[in-house]
């Protein structure tokens, strides 16, 4: 299952939710897709934090189901799962991947496509898709921390904590796992609070498929801005509609 979950209005919450270890089956996908599919439907959502259940973040595609496909139907499932990757990275608002437990192959892949990554100081990481003789997170983890770092869990597939996860700068902080969650929740909450429209496009921005030049135009025109601009003045706090 894949459940989502609004414990603020401003806040989405989506749990992998596949016992034990959160495979990705093809149904799992599609129910993943719809709830980012709701969240990017829903204007009252400022942030999205993503997590699994079970001690589990993701550990990719269900590879009892792979052993039932024929090579063109491999290809296209391994295919789905970096456009499901590129879903979640597209999406308009900040998302933030709260890493408990296993990440590894296309879990880490998953990670990678989120805005921001926290984990448990029991997660553990692994690149492993060069031991399935495939590739994947070449492209997210390079531009993440520089080829240098990024090939040496490219290349070995070998696991990692998240010591080396937070010194590589996979991973932004590291919490105790029964504190993750909640750390999860309060960065979104500090994120849902400021400009949505500003927050959209600074996510745009920093991700490479917008630029500064193009975003301020409509930023500078926005009634958010305005607001802000007279909060400052009014020495209070700004009220943001997204407009």
């Amino acid at each position: 299952m894949i459940h989502l979950s609004h414990p603020e209005p401003a806040i989405a919450v989506v749990e992998l939710d596949v016992a034990p270890a959160n495979v990705l089956a093809m149904a799992e996908r599609a129910r993943l897709l719809d709830a980012f599919a709701a969240v990017e439907a829903d204007p009252a959502v400022r942030a999205v934090v993503l997590t699994g259940r079970h001690g589990a973040f993701c550990t990719g595609d269900d590879l009892a189901e792979s052993l039932t496909r024929d090579v063109p139907a491999q290809t296209a499932a391994i295919l789905h799962f970096l456009a499901m990757c590129d879903s979640v990275a597209s999406t308009r608002v900040p998302v933030i991947a709260a890493v408990d437990g296993w990440c590894i192959g296309g879990g880490l892949e998953l990670a990678l496509a989120c805005d921001i990554r926290l984990a448990s100081d029991r997660a553990s990481f692994a690149c492993s898709a060069v031991r399935m003789g495939l590739t994947a997170s070449a492209e997210r983890l390079t531009r993440l921390i520089g080829e240098s770092r990024a090939k040496v869990h490219l290349l070995t597939g070998a696991p990692f904590d998240a010591a080396r996860a937070l010194a590589d700068g996979i991973v932004a902080e590291v919490h105790p796992a029964a504190g993750l969650l909640d750390a999860a929740l309060a960065m979104a909450r500090v994120i849902a609070s400021r400009g949505p429209l500003a927050a959209a496009a600074t996510k745009r921005v920093a991700s490479g498929v917008s630029t500064t030049q193009a975003e301020i135009p409509a930023l500078a025109a926005s009634a958010d801005h305005a607001e802000a601009r007279a909060a400052f003045m009014g020495k209070r706090g700004a009220v943001f509609t997204g407009r």
